[in-house]
């Protein structure tokens, strides 16, 4: 069974930073796709990026492109999400989530990352202050 974890949230002042953690486990999968999603009050879900262990191809939203960085662990099996200049509208409560890649899927990483993904965690708030 796929366990996704995540970490790291909490409140910080606009400008500042923080790193969220997304530890996996139960993949079974040769090749995924893992990314970080938010949902802030009143509003829909939004994919804020995404990367494909298949082929490395990364996708940012354009809200957060040139601020957040997505990285990689693969020996602690544990995703990050750098978060730099946060801005108030950052505000939402922050999940991971994690797909299996099937062989002659060619469903791009920005589209998986828009969709939603099968396995997701309980999610980790950030609260970005003014």
């Amino acid at each position: 069974e796929v366990h996704l974890v995540e970490s790291g949230g909490g409140l910080v002042q606009a400008g500042g930073s923080l790193r969220l953690s997304c530890t996996a486990s139960g993949f079974t999968f040769e090749d995924y796709a893992i990314g970080w999603f938010r949902q802030a009050p009143g509003k829909e879900r939004e994919g804020v990026s995404c990367i494909s262990s298949s082929d490395g191809s990364t996708y940012y939203s354009d809200s957060v492109k040139g601020r957040f960085t997505l990285s990689s662990d693969n020996a602690k099996d544990t995703v990050y999400l750098q978060m730099n200049s946060l801005k108030p509208e950052d505000t939402a409560v922050y999940y991971c989530a994690a797909e299996a890649i099937y062989y002659s899927d060619n469903t791009s990483i920005r589209t998986r990352c828009y969709d939603g993904m099968d396995y997701w965690g309980k999610g980790t708030p950030v609260t970005v202050s003014s």
